[in-house]
């Protein structure tokens, strides 16, 4: 029986910093008993150098390099390269919270319908202080399938944080792994799940999130202008048309 998790990291050069950070909070994940993690992390354009970064002798970390093509295709890229049960999402300058991926191990276990899971994220401010994640989070629990869709229709982002997302892997490969945007890729991805399969929120702390200058989430055209209204049509379409496909939109 396949008990692994494949956790997935975009980086470039700007971010490989932060890596070290990343990996301490992933070595202290303490697993349920038979299950192990593979770090599979991808380079985002030359010159990243991931591995200057990183222990020598840990065989769980696996370094891939590709062209530059932004991080939902690195996500994807690393997805494609990965072997996990499970497939869980950590950007380079974020980091996982103790427990984190046992709580996804137990939900997806124990719940054979729910396809994916979301965490409760705090911020991590550049003076070092920690604010809660801005819109308020749903129930802990059940994520019926479609109501994610509602929710971002409403206020033009998710409720909960696609950067926590843990999938199921038929369910990521149905779906193509991230959605190849320059931004709101994992937007993209949570909104498609959402169509296809119930998700699970747990109210735990799941991720550390990391805001600084350098993140793409600082560009001015993430949340406005031409770029930022064809991300948001694209979403909108692709998500719309999976839920008439499976029928939960009619």
């Amino acid at each position: 029986m396949n008990k692994l998790v494949s956790v997935v990291t975009p980086v470039h050069a700007e971010g490989v910093k932060y890596l070290p950070d990343a990996y301490a909070s992933l070595k202290q994940q303490v697993l349920p008993d038979g299950w192990a993690w593979e770090w599979c992390i991808q380079e985002d354009g030359s010159g990243v150098e991931a591995a200057a970064h990183l222990p020598d002798g840990d065989a769980r970390i696996r370094i891939g390099m590709s062209r530059r093509g932004g991080p939902h295709v690195a996500r994807t890229l690393a997805f494609a390269r990965s072997a996990g049960k499970y497939v869980k999402n950590l950007d380079s300058d974020d980091q996982l919270a103790p427990g984190a991926v046992a709580r996804d191990i137990a939900v997806l276990e124990q719940n054979t319908a729910v396809g994916w899971t979301t965490s409760k994220v705090i911020d991590l401010l550049e003076d070092g202080t920690t604010a809660s994640f801005e819109l308020g989070d749903p129930a802990p629990g059940l994520l019926s399938r479609g109501s994610a869709y509602g929710f971002w229709a409403e206020h033009q982002r998710p409720q909960v944080h696609p950067a926590t997302l843990c999938v199921r892997r038929p369910l990521l490969a149905l779906l193509g792994g991230w959605m190849a945007l320059p931004a709101s890729g994992d937007t993209g991805l949570l909104l498609g799940l959402d169509a296809l399969s119930d998700g699970w929120f747990l109210s735990d702390t799941g991720l550390i999130y990391r805001k600084h200058g350098g993140q793409i989430t600082t560009h001015p055209h993430h949340k406005a202008g031409s770029e930022w209204e064809a991300r948001m049509s694209l979403i909108q379409e692709h998500a719309e048309a999976l839920r008439e496909w499976t029928g939960i939109g009619s």
